[in-house]
């Protein structure tokens, strides 16, 4: 039984499992910081040239 115990690797296949998910959830929340970054820079832009822009009458 402990011989059996010994050889069962499920639990490893699923820590590694666990392990792969871990990193992409990491990829995904830095990709998306970086996007919403650039993207409030582009949107702070915009309105500040909007906000220096003559008003039309």
């Amino acid at each position: 039984m402990f011989a059996r115990f010994l050889k069962d690797e499920s639990g490893a296949t699923a820590i590694e499992y666990g392990l792969i998910a871990a990193l992409i959830a990491v990829a995904i929340i830095g990709g998306v910081t970086a996007l919403g970054t650039n993207a409030n820079a582009t949107f702070t832009t915009v309105s500040e040239s909007m906000g220096a822009a003559p008003a039309a009458e």
